[in-house]
């Protein structure tokens, strides 16, 4: 089948690079512009991009998908399915009338439909999370759901091996998808959230919390966005690993024994603001806390 390939994360990277490898190997792949990254802030580009080119696949990265450049880049692949993984901005009409669209969504809808539904599941406690294809329409994540599939949340799970294994769980989605055409039943009304954007506040451990909750934190957004303690003077302290201590204990971030706590939660790997990352108690020794 003729495809066309929307996406831009590492996640969508990984589902492209299964897809690739198919009788569905996509005519062309889209993607976001080159943007500044790290602390350099030199252009990088989108890990789709990286893929794409890897694989030897034409590659279009427009300021904005829905313009008239874009539109006739896309229909000019002559695509039978344009395919939708973690793209990270908004398709609108006509681009949505103009092609059949298969978005692939990492939740079980309708439960976190929008931006984040990985990290919002594994924050919220939830014990599974999945993967919907789904018939793209203007609303958000709202179309109709072709397959799903689960898979359990583990008690040791980070994003980072949560993410693997949905990649492989959306790769074979999609491509049974493509294969076997199935057909899309409406999603219920009910149980509806939505998985907001990861802001600067989503990221800063709670000392009013209990330690099960900013473990979830940690776990949530361990390796790619970070979680985060404020210190005393208005400055932060990445987290990157931890181990819950006293589950259902809060309090504030304090130096004993040698060991960082942020009340029962103890902070294992922890990144000074422009240092490295580095043990706790390396930090403890060569820091210490900040008075207050």
């Amino acid at each position: 089948m003729r495809t066309v390939y929307l996406g831009t994360s590492g996640f969508a990277a990984a589902v492209l690079a299964r897809l690739a490898a198919t009788e569905h190997r996509p005519q062309l792949v889209v993607t976001r512009p080159d943007r500044p990254a790290g602390r350099g802030r030199r252009l990088a580009a989108p890990p789709v991009a990286d893929a794409a080119r890897a694989l030897g696949l034409e590659l279009h990265q427009p300021e904005n998908v829905n313009d008239d450049d874009a539109r006739a880049r896309i229909a000019a692949a002559e695509p039978e399915e344009v395919c939708v993984c973690a793209f990270g901005a908004l398709l609108r009409e006509p681009l949505l009338s103009e092609h059949s669209l298969l978005n692939v969504h990492p939740s079980l809808l309708p439960r976190w439909r929008g931006a984040a539904p990985v990290e919002r599941a594994m924050m919220a406690g939830d014990e599974q999370t999945g993967v919907c294809i789904m018939r793209m329409e203007a609303g958000l994540d709202s179309g109709p759901v072709c397959l799903s599939g689960c898979e359990p949340i583990r008690f040791d799970d980070t994003y980072g091996t949560l993410a693997e294994r949905l990649q492989e769980l959306a790769a074979g989605l999609l491509i049974r998808a493509l294969d076997e055409r199935p057909a899309a039943v409406e999603q219920p009304a009910d149980g509806v959230t939505y998985a907001d954007k990861i802001g600067p506040q989503d990221r800063t451990l709670d000392p009013a919390a209990t330690a099960i909750v900013n473990d979830r934190v940690v776990r949530a957004l361990t390796p790619h966005i970070g979680a985060r303690v404020e210190l005393a003077g208005g400055a932060f302290l990445g987290v990157l690993r931890a181990a819950v201590e006293a589950p259902e204990a809060t309090g504030p971030l304090r130096a004993e024994d040698g060991r960082l706590l942020l009340g029962g939660l103890e902070l294992l790997e922890v990144q000074p603001a422009g240092g490295r990352a580095m043990d706790a108690a390396a930090y403890l020794r060569g820091r210490g806390l900040p008075e207050g």
